[in-house]
């Protein structure tokens, strides 16, 4: 696993240019293993109410999505790589589900559930995705997706989150939360939240018609605003015009009294639009794409319920806004179901079907354009569940492959040399927007991923022992302060979870500060030497390696034999045993230590800043 994981960084993450920037943490870290109906629609069924979709009642998908990999494999005469192993699974999953490593506890109970039970592995993903902590997850997930990592004021970001927790926690559609924000306009206090997407971007009106179009539909329309796209032959000036004519007559309302700002609309307002290259003028209603547009209802026109003046928020009989919410998370409208079905695709396998992940069109297929219809068709069938989503794909045997593809076997080198020339060719026109070469490539062997800036904060402060104290310390303080009752409420999953995200936000936004990139949802990776600075020099990930009470180092420091040491060193850090090699190198530097202590502490660091424990495998 540590040789496959050097040898693959460079295609999935451009690791090669990351080595420059983090030469300081290469250098310690290389001795050790590195690693509505409208007019004009067509007769769809109405969406399912997601209350009213049973899991169970829906055919299995993990079975037709093996089903289509597997032929893709098959006829491209690549062997797929073996499953991948109890200790590979169990730390993929519990970044995958709920944003953390194992905890070693963890990972032992289900090292010894798995020897036993053939049912584990499922047992244990339906455990996560029922769990608080992968309503965290998923609250970070849809932030950066929705917000992109913006900054704003006028909803506070602590208001906007809550809202996404409470919808994940309920297990609101997808459906549900996207209406419920392209509808939004910020004047109700409950329902103020949502409006974060437009109020946040200013309800500038070139921002919110670009956005909605790449974070909903995955077709980044922003060339198309002055004429058609002139690298893109299928994104058409109006395309990007039919979103904007959904939002042209809203506009930013400030209330007078509590100086909130809100979305007002007006009853009536055209969209037209010119060519900058043709001078060709043109015009549209409000549609999405090649859906049919939609035409205001008869009598509609200057029809208030109120009527916009300089102390009055217009409120129109009819909403074009209100419509645009309809329109996009109506049954027909499968690319709005292709976009996030490739987003949780890429979040689940490390890239998406498509990618860029809002750069989809005819030139830019995906790399299995079966399996994304497929996936969007079914994830309608289900009322737009993530959650069911999230799961079907884990339970796949695609998902579930090592990181190592399988050993070529040929009769001859010169057979060798014809099968590594096809994979070398597939990795290399993986990025090319070419289909079956990408489905080779993204197929045959799990992806290794880096972690996301949140991932890496809460799996070092699992590693470490922060987690656990903290969590011990708030138990004991709600206990001696409130009795039994406390105590009680202390083994509460929920209040635990809520307790440690508000405890440990401070140290997640400073991880975030450093490890985050610009704009939304991303499957590349990129280093900095900043970022190696923070976990060499940093005072927050240095003071967590003291050899306080509750610590990784203090409960090490215990442990007399090093070869012991060694192996729970690497059992808790990277959730697997050290090689002999490793052993041996790990056991050298304990033995000729002068200062056990400090030795321990580096050790452990390095394992920390290692390319394995800095990435999903």
């Amino acid at each position: 696993m540590s040789r496959w994981l050097h040898q693959r960084a460079d295609d999935v993450c451009s690791l090669r240019c990351s080595v420059t920037a983090l030469c300081v943490v290469v250098a310690l870290a290389g001795k050790v293993a590195a690693f509505a109906d409208a007019p004009g629609r067509p007769d769809v069924p109405p969406l399912p109410e997601p209350a009213t979709v049973k899991q169970q009642d829906l055919p299995l998908l993990h079975p037709q999505i093996d089903a289509l990999v597997d032929a893709s494999l098959a006829a491209s005469g690549v062997s797929a790589a073996e499953p991948a192993s109890d200790g590979e699974f169990v730390r993929r999953i519990y970044l995958d589900l709920i944003g953390r490593v194992p905890g070693v506890d963890e990972t032992r109970e289900f090292l010894v559930d798995a020897a036993a039970n053939t049912d584990a592995r499922t047992q244990l993903i339906d455990r996560l995705l029922d769990s608080p902590e992968h309503v965290r997850r998923m609250q970070y997930v849809l932030d950066e997706m929705i917000m992109e990592r913006r900054g704003g004021a006028n909803v506070p970001d602590a208001e906007w989150k809550a809202w996404l927790r409470q919808s994940v926690a309920d297990n609101r559609s997808w459906s549900w939360i996207a209406n419920e924000i392209l509808s939004a306009d910020g004047a109700e206090t409950e329902k103020r939240p949502p409006a974060k997407f437009y109020l946040d971007r200013d309800f500038a009106s070139e921002v919110v018609t670009r956005d909605v179009g790449r974070v909903f539909l995955g077709v980044d329309l922003e060339c198309a605003q002055c004429h058609d796209h002139p690298n893109i032959e299928t994104y058409l000036q109006r395309h990007y015009y039919g979103i904007n004519a959904f939002l042209s007559r809203s506009y930013v309302f400030t209330d007078a009294k509590s100086k909130k700002k809100m979305l007002g609309e007006k009853a009536e307002g055209e969209v037209k639009f010119t060519s900058v290259f043709t001078s060709e003028e043109g015009g549209t209603a409000p549609r999405l794409l090649d859906l049919p547009p939609i035409a205001d209802p008869e009598g509609t026109a200057g029809e208030y319920v109120a009527k916009p003046d300089k102390t009055t928020r217009g409120v129109p009989k009819y909403s074009r806004r209100q419509q645009l919410a309809e329109q996009m998370t109506a049954p027909e409208n499968l690319d709005f179901r292709r976009n996030i079905a490739n987003r949780i695709w890429a979040l689940m396998a490390g890239r998406g079907l498509v990618e860029p992940l809002d750069v989809r069109h005819a030139g830019n297929p995906a790399a299995h354009p079966e399996l994304l219809s497929l996936l969007a068709e079914r994830l309608r069938d289900s009322g737009d569940d993530l959650r069911w989503l999230m799961r079907e794909i884990a339970l796949s045997n695609a998902y579930q492959r090592s990181s190592s593809p399988i050993e070529v076997e040929a009769s001859d080198a010169a057979d060798a040399q014809v099968v590594q020339a096809s994979l070398d060719e597939a990795a290399e026109t993986s990025d090319e927007g070419s289909s079956e070469p990408a489905a080779v490539a993204d197929f045959q062997a799990a992806r290794i991923k880096p972690l996301s800036p949140e991932q890496l904060a809460w799996s070092v402060m699992q590693v470490l022992g922060v987690t656990d104290r903290t969590l011990a310390a708030k138990q004991a303080e709600l206990a001696k302060k409130d009795g039994d009752a406390g105590a009680k409420k202390a083994d509460d999953p929920v209040w635990q979870e809520q307790m440690l995200g508000e405890a440990l936000k401070s140290n997640v936004d400073q991880f975030a500060a450093q490890f985050a990139g610009q704009g939304g949802q991303k499957t590349g990776f990129d280093a900095t030497a900043n970022q190696a600075l923070f976990l060499i020099n940093g005072s927050l990930v240095q003071g967590w390696l003291e050899p306080i009470s509750g610590s990784l180092t203090e409960r090490l420091l215990k442990i007399e034999d090093n070869g012991q040491l060694a192996d729970e060193l690497f059992l808790c850090v990277l959730g697997r045993q050290p090689n002999a090699e490793e052993a041996a190198e790990f056991q050298s530097v304990l033995g000729g230590a002068d200062d056990r202590t400090q030795a321990v502490k580096d050790l452990i660091w390095a394992l920390l800043a290692s390319a394995e424990f800095r990435f999903n495998h």
